[in-house]
């Protein structure tokens, strides 16, 4: 045996072997060579740029381009955070940051304070929503992006910044000096006891502090208001810490639970979760909420205790990311974020949406069709699927908002008229009572004709198009009268949009007006009033037959309900 190793065919095979290498240590010094090759490249680029080139240029910003646009080829969850982010970076993480507490918004060369949190600097100091920003300290905030001026306001605690503001309507000119503090955006922001006693609680981030703070809530409500059910609202929250979904899972379901894994190219990524704790509550019956904006961590929640079994999804289809990134320290106070695994939940199934490692002809990662997904069960055998999201249980599909109200929004139309109204009315009825009458609607609708607007209108479009094509193929002159006929009926008339579409407008117009005197929690509180889906939410709670039935294999999965 010891002389056939040394037999003339081994012999031929060590020697190939040797002089190209075994495949592994080829692939190795393939791509130790292709890496310096690489590197090498780019600083000669670089360096004859910087001699060369014919005019200045930043060459910070040019490698941050260059560098996010190199891992934008890989996904856009794998990115360079340089030290001037960082901050960012960690106000995501933890909800903590240095600066006065309030939303601004920007439009048409000006930044203008959105809303103040309440009882934060900014409000506390006599800021309000409207406000036009025209300096921060020494520097002119006109035609500065809202970015810039945010970076402005912000700073360490205990420092004053001067905030120099233009009031709506009055035209005042306000100076406020704004001393800074440490501000930390509550997880969440809002809960409390509906009707029946349901509990609900809203949760929007995933920072550090939200399994305390959904726990806080939890309790409080069970112990205080004695709730018999509960709404978990995970609508709009795009995810974050995961060690924080994973705890407030470990609320709702039995120690030593499988909850969920990770794999990813490095088996040190490969890691299977359980539940380490007693839960605080094992059956009392729980809904979740979700929609697309609901993504990551709000996913792993949502699908693992669907996948359990232990609470009915109701809502829309979630955004879909499958996906683990984890931070690296880089030179000179940066960092990296790379995407290192890929998370199950409990029915084996991965809900990432979008196959990064596979691109169309034009280089555009693709969604994943329906069609090419999977069938995985839940723990009580009901059929779920992979890719594209968790899918509820109970889909409400939400009408679409009307074009009119898209433009009364996003003009700040509605922005304006808030502001004045709160200038004009010193107090409002308690949430519970306040409603847009017609007094106030018809002074909102009078206030519109006063600044002449217009808005887009799709149906002109189309028939415009529809000129078009007809003409090229001939037949314009025939059809003609009938174009013009129809371009007629389909001009502008608000009398016939404000009556057609008042339930639309006055709902986004109550939010702003609300968020005046009631601020975050007032906002939220008037979204409840007629919301569809926690009003189907509550429907499924309250009759604990239709509850376990949806819970129960073939019965209600993937029920489409459509609710305006």
């Amino acid at each position: 045996m010891r002389n056939a190793l040394f037999s003339p065919r081994n012999l031929a095979l060590t020697a190939a072997l040797f002089l190209t290498g075994t495949p592994l240590t080829a692939q190795n010094n393939d791509k130790t060579f292709d890496t310096a090759k690489s590197i090498s490249v780019f600083n000669s680029v670089l360096k004859e740029l910087n001699t060369l080139y014919v005019d200045t240029f930043d060459l910070d910003k040019m490698m941050e381009k260059g560098i996010n646009t190199m891992l934008y080829t890989l996904d856009p969850y794998t990115t360079y955070i340089p030290e001037t982010e960082t901050e960012d970076f960690k106000f995501m993480t933890t909800g903590e940051y240095g600066g006065i507490g309030s939303l601004i918004t920007y439009r048409d060369s000006f930044t203008y304070i959105a809303e103040p949190y309440e009882g934060l600097p900014a409000q506390v100091c006599g800021l309000k929503a409207g406000d036009k920003i025209l300096r921060v300290d020494s520097v002119s905030a006109v035609g500065l992006p809202s970015d810039k001026v945010s970076e402005r306001l912000k700073g360490p605690a205990n420092t004053i910044v001067r905030v120099v503001v233009e009031r709506p309507e009055t035209l005042d000119t306000l100076t406020f000096d704004i001393v800074r503090k440490k501000i930390t955006l509550p997880a969440v922001p809002y809960y409390g006891v509906r009707d029946g006693g349901v509990g609900y609680i809203y949760l929007q981030s995933f920072t550090d502090k939200a399994a305390a703070e959904v726990k806080e809530a939890f309790i409080d409500l069970k112990k205080n208001s004695h709730i018999s059910s509960l709404i978990l609202d995970l609508r709009g929250n795009p995810g974050g810490i995961l060690d924080e979904a994973l705890q407030i899972i470990n609320y709702f379901v039995p120690k030593g639970t499988e909850i969920l894994s990770t794999r990813g190219r490095i088996s040190q990524w490969d890691k299977t979760y359980k539940t380490t704790q007693k839960p605080l509550d094992e059956k009392i019956p729980l809904v979740v909420l979700i929609n697309s904006e609901s993504a990551s961590a709000s996913e792993i929640v949502a699908g693992t205790l669907q996948d359990l079994d232990r609470a009915v999804v109701v809502g829309e289809r979630s955004f879909g990311k499958g996906l683990v990134q984890t931070t690296r320290p880089m030179p000179y106070n940066g960092m990296i974020k790379i995407t290192t695994s890929k998370y199950y939940i409990p029915s084996g199934r991965s809900i990432q949406a979008i196959d990064y490692s596979h691109r169309n002809a034009a280089g555009r990662a693709e969604r994943i069709p329906d069609s090419l997904t999977t069938a995985y069960t839940t723990a009580a055998g009901r059929i779920v699927r992979d890719g594209g999201g968790i899918t509820p249980d109970v889909k409400v599909e939400l009408e679409q908002i009307p074009n009119i109200v898209y433009y009364l929004v996003n003009d700040m139309y509605i922005f304006r008229y808030a502001t004045r109204f709160a200038q004009q009315h010193d107090t409002i009825a308690p949430i519970e009572a306040f409603v847009i009458d017609d007094e106030i609607y018809n002074d909102f609708k009078a206030y519109v004709q006063s600044q002449n607007f217009t808005y887009d209108r799709r149906s002109q479009k189309v028939l415009d198009e529809l000129r078009k094509w007809a003409e090229f193929e001939g037949y314009l002159t025939d059809i003609t009268p009938e174009i013009d006929s129809l371009s007629k009926k389909l001009s502008h008339n608000l009398d016939h949009d404000f009556a057609n579409f008042r339930d639309e407008i006055a709902e986004q117009l109550a939010f702003e007006i609300v968020k005046r005197y009631y601020y975050q929690k007032g906002e939220i509180c008037e979204s409840l009033k007629d919301d569809p889906i926690v009003t189907r939410a509550e429907e499924i709670l309250l009759e604990p037959e239709q509850y376990r039935a949806i819970l129960q294999p073939g019965k209600a999965s993937d029920k489409k309900e459509k609710k305006s």
